[in-house]
């Protein structure tokens, strides 16, 4: 693992490292940020959106300022494998930055597209290894595709404790974004899809959060898109509480998440400070 950037930021670290994939078959970068005080810290994953590297949200987020005040660390993946050989698409919601954080089974794409184990098994033992953050108090938050992503593997991994999302995706059977693209990166059957399409998990996971925050702006381009009233519909038929803020006049992008990114620190905070604590 090589670091590539370091930047001091609001008393902390912003780093960014690449490394050899064994998962994607590739070249990896991810970002991490290190509060001064990071030993046994509480720890966030951020999953980004179609198009996105690492960059976007440490650049544009400053969610910095509020992870150093609460001393957490963040770590942000890209969104898919990238470089030469790599395969591609000239639709921006196939190929590179646009994994959909799923383990493809077609070809071109099941020989490096397999983003589900690597944001979940891979790059948390990578992290794990390198790093002195907290085993336990661990959460997961994304936008717009990286939002949907965070759910879908929040409810199949014991790993997060807590979990949120900016506009995320919640239909991948039906959103525009989405629902074309499985065809090429899965088989084409609909079990296949269910293992990473929100609305379907929510409906029949066990698992229970103590909440899941979702902010949408009301003025995103997107928001018919994102089937997020389905998915209240479902919470609200199986019992899983949701915290939903809904924003008159915030759009999809990184204006509208540095407006609310504080909510989003402050709302896992709450929850994995009481990880582990006996009531």
């Amino acid at each position: 693992m090589e670091l590539v950037e370091k930047h001091r930021s609001h008393k902390g670290s912003q780093e960014v490292y690449k490394h050899i994939s064994d998962t994607t078959n590739c070249n990896m970068q991810f970002a991490v940020y290190l509060p001064d005080n990071s030993k046994d810290c509480p720890l966030l994953y951020f999953l980004s959106g179609i198009t996105c590297t690492e960059q976007n949200f440490i650049q544009k987020s400053g969610f910095q300022q509020f992870a150093s005040k609460h001393q957490v660390a963040v770590v942000v993946p890209d969104t898919s494998p990238r470089g030469e050989g790599i395969p591609d698409n000239e639709d921006y919601k196939l190929g590179c930055g646009a994994g959909f954080y799923l383990n493809a089974t077609r070809e071109p794409w099941s020989k490096n597209y397999k983003m589900y184990d690597y944001i979940t098994k891979e790059l948390p033992e990578l992290i794990s290894n390198k790093f002195e953050f907290s085993k336990s108090k661990i959460g997961i938050f994304g936008h717009s595709m990286g939002g949907g992503g965070a759910i879908q593997c929040a409810l199949k991994n014991d790993l997060y404790k807590s979990v949120s999302a900016f506009s995320p995706i919640c239909s991948l059977h039906k959103s525009t974004f989405s629902k074309d693209m499985f065809s090429n990166y899965l088989d084409n059957n609909s079990d296949e899809l269910n293992l990473y399409d929100p609305l379907t998990l929510i409906k029949n996971s066990k698992k229970k959060f103590e909440s899941i925050k979702i902010d949408v702006g009301l003025s995103d381009d997107f928001l018919k898109d994102l089937y997020i009233d389905d998915f209240i519909k479902v919470c609200d038929e199986t019992g899983q509480k949701l915290i939903v803020a809904k924003h008159p006049g915030y759009d999809h992008g990184y204006y509208f998440i540095n407006s609310f990114i504080e909510d989003h620190i402050n709302y896992h905070v709450s929850i994995l400070k009481n990880v582990g604590r006996l009531n």
